[in-house]
């Protein structure tokens, strides 16, 4: 019977290595030795700055505190994102997160909104949504557990300072037991009979070996490419951005609970607002926009001034052909990258993370339990990119190269089904447990960029229009009233004792 391995060796630090090292020593304790390789001569990328809500979820699996993890890293709360000139120029949408509509009903609420929308009634879909509401508001709150309350839906997220996330969690597992080993790897050994990873060479001369790497180590791919060599696969074809710059400024106003993206002639740029500032970004793509064209544009669209000078990153977007390999699991950016458009970034380290608990190898390394990670996750990276691409493919622009492009590329055929199908009927459906988008996500793109359905379902049309229109009506007056109760966003971070530099006795 194969013995459970004792040693991991994480490469790489940053908010990957960190959020690894953190849950396995959660989960591993003194049974497993689990140490971190990084060097202060490497840089990190660094710029991942919005969550989404399952992040609630890890912080409190990892047993960290909700108010000085908040206070530490800046952190603000979320409750979704707003696209700014996406559908056409001069429109905007909300992407919330939580549901639209009441609390459990007999069949789809968007389904029963759709009916009275074709018929030109029903109002504004994100009336129907607390967190698009409360977001337009500046408020926040705490979800209710009752789920006939409009509150159950307040699903909230972060934003948060990604460097001082890594070192909150680096002070966190180093007081839990985790080592951190400073130093750069020259050489990398692998057993002649089966290609595993034996062991790392440091620049010092030292030598390090474990029984499991976690490749952490960036676009590079240290182990997981540069040794073990495993391809990529290019997804630059559907998603075509491969450039960004990034950027903070000053913090100028209150601190809005939510994501803004706003569509450019070459891409589009984020803007997420911190307690000590705003981080700002042009995600773009190099053939509809030189690099000096972008990084003014991103400098001319800050809400404040700029406090250090604008970072270029360069990317191609897909994935690895195997995020594991052998002895081997990539995680963060060695694994791949998706543009941050939905804030998955830090989401699929999450992913990858927590799936590595549930397949936790022995020291067999078992084939179909590597393949069966591999597979989950995967089809969640791709369900994720179809997520991304449906933005571009649903533009109604065609005012840049770039948006004509984007409009009139193919896109992947599980793609195609899902807008066929809502296009046909608005029949909106997730693919099993690995997806993380909910129907009201994607409801909210299709119908937020124009997408309109030629019909509903039949079975709706069989409901009285004014109990339907009654029925609306009082949804959206309950959502409006739940947001207006809730405090001001500031006012309850430092209520919460949320608010950097504020004690107890300051927030009470």
């Amino acid at each position: 019977m194969a013995r459970p391995i004792q040693s991991v060796l994480i490469v790489g630090g940053g908010t990957a290595g960190w959020m690894a090292a953190a849950a396995l020593q959660r989960a591993c304790g003194p049974h497993v030795k689990v140490r971190l390789l990084e060097s202060d001569d490497i840089g990190i990328v660094g710029v991942g700055e919005a969550t989404v809500p399952p992040i609630r979820d890890f912080n409190g699996m990892i047993g960290l505190d909700d108010a000085e993890f908040m206070r530490a890293t800046q952190a603000t709360l979320k409750l979704g994102i707003e696209f700014v000139d996406w559908g056409v120029k001069g429109t905007r949408y909300f992407h919330p997160f939580g549901t639209f509509g009441p609390g459990p009903t007999l069949g789809d609420f968007h389904q029963t909104w759709l009916t009275a929308h074709l018929r030109g009634e029903g109002g504004e879909l994100e009336a129907h949504s607390v967190c698009a509401q409360a977001a337009r508001l500046g408020r926040v709150g705490v979800r209710a557990p009752d789920p006939r309350s409009p509150l159950s839906s307040l699903f909230t997220a972060y934003h948060f300072d990604a460097g001082l996330y890594a070192r909150y969690l680096r002070k966190v597992c180093e007081g839990r037991g985790v080592e951190r080993i400073e130093g750069e790897i020259v050489a990398v050994s692998q057993r002649p009979e089966d290609g595993f990873i034996s062991g790392v060479t440091l620049k010092d001369g030292r030598e390090l070996s474990a029984e499991l790497y976690i490749d952490c180590t960036g676009f590079r791919g240290l182990l997981i490419e540069g040794a073990l060599k495993t391809g990529y696969e290019d997804w630059s074809h559907w998603l075509p951005m491969n450039r960004a710059w990034a950027v903070p400024c000053a913090r100028v106003g209150p601190t809005t609970p939510y994501t803004t993206s706003t569509a450019r002639d070459a891409g589009w740029q984020w803007r997420i607002a911190l307690q000590h500032r705003t981080g700002n970004g042009y995600v773009y793509c190099s053939e509809f926009g030189t690099d000096e064209e972008t990084r003014q544009t991103l400098l001319d669209n800050l809400d404040g001034e700029a406090l250090a000078e604008p970072r270029q990153l360069k990317f191609v977007t897909g994935r690895r052909k195997a995020y594991w390999a052998k002895n081997v699991v990539a995680l963060g950016l060695s694994s791949g990258f998706i543009e941050p458009l939905e804030s998955t970034s830090i989401h699929l380290v999450q992913s990858g993370v927590t799936r590595l608990l549930q397949h936790f190898p022995d020291s067999d390394f078992s084939s179909a339990n590597i393949a069966a990670y591999n597979r989950r996750l995967g089809r969640e990276v791709e369900l994720v990119r179809d997520f991304v691409v449906l933005h571009y493919h649903a533009t109604r622009r065609d005012d840049t190269p770039l948006w004509r492009h984007v409009r009139a590329a193919p896109i992947p055929d599980s793609l195609a089904e899902r807008v066929e199908a809502y296009r046909d009927r608005g029949l909106l459906f997730q693919v099993g447990a690995d997806e993380y988008f909910s129907m009201g996500s994607w409801m909210a793109v299709m119908h937020g960029q124009g997408i309109t359905p030629r019909s509903a379902n039949g079975l709706y049309g069989f409901q009285d229009p004014r109990n339907v229109a009654g029925f609306l009506q009082a949804s959206a007056a309950r959502t409006l009233q739940a947001a207006e109760a809730l405090p001001a966003h500031e006012d309850f971070l430092r209520a919460q004792r949320m608010w950097a530099g504020e004690t107890a006795a300051q927030a009470a």
